[in-house]
């Protein structure tokens, strides 16, 4: 598996590794996973010419902008000008406001499950959302993946992955990597 580093610009200390060559992909777990859970699926799509950079959080209390914001700084410190930002549950919410905040600088969003609540980000206007949703994640049903469809027909993908529950990205590593290795070489 890959060395984690840490991207530490104004005292953030934000964990990172990343691995592979060619268009980047950037994986932010669900909140309270540490950066490893979604290293078995960062190798996986890095194998298939990916850039793959997951990215950790950074302590303490930090508004989604905030977060977001993160990801641009260390994309900027890595020298990369535009990639597609994936997130399961919260990382998901956090991939969106790259998306909404930062559009140039986002191809698309991978939602690994779609959180529910009432203030979650809106999509970003004409980029493209794969959601990868596990048929029996309690935590993020698969319910949400597919109003977050209905609502933007033209716009967002759903891949159900059979008998996945709320850990389908770690527990179905070949499942979610073929979805989105599919999904990315379609685009």
């Amino acid at each position: 598996m890959t060395d984690t580093l840490i991207f530490d610009a104004d005292g953030r200390g934000i964990a990172y590794a990343e691995e592979g060559s060619g268009p980047a992909l950037v994986l932010l777990p669900e909140k309270g996973s540490e950066i490893g859970y979604l290293g078995a699926l960062a190798h996986s799509v890095s194998a298939e010419d990916f850039r793959v950079i997951r990215m950790g959080s950074r302590a303490g209390d930090a508004s989604l902008s905030e977060l977001a914001q993160d990801v641009v700084d260390l994309l900027d410190a890595l020298d990369v000008k535009d990639a597609w930002i994936g997130g399961h549950g919260f990382g998901g919410s956090i991939a969106r406001i790259v998306a909404i905040e930062h559009h140039d600088r986002v191809n698309g969003v991978i939602l690994f499950g779609v959180e529910s609540g009432e203030n979650l980000p809106a999509l970003a206007e004409g980029l493209p959302v794969l959601v990868i949703q596990g048929t029996e994640d309690d935590a993020n049903p698969p319910a949400n993946g597919e109003a977050l469809r209905d609502s933007a027909p033209g716009l967002v993908s759903v891949v159900p992955i059979e008998g996945g529950g709320h850990d389908f990205p770690a527990a179905h590593v070949g499942e979610t990597s073929w979805a989105i290795e599919d999904y990315l070489d379609w685009d």
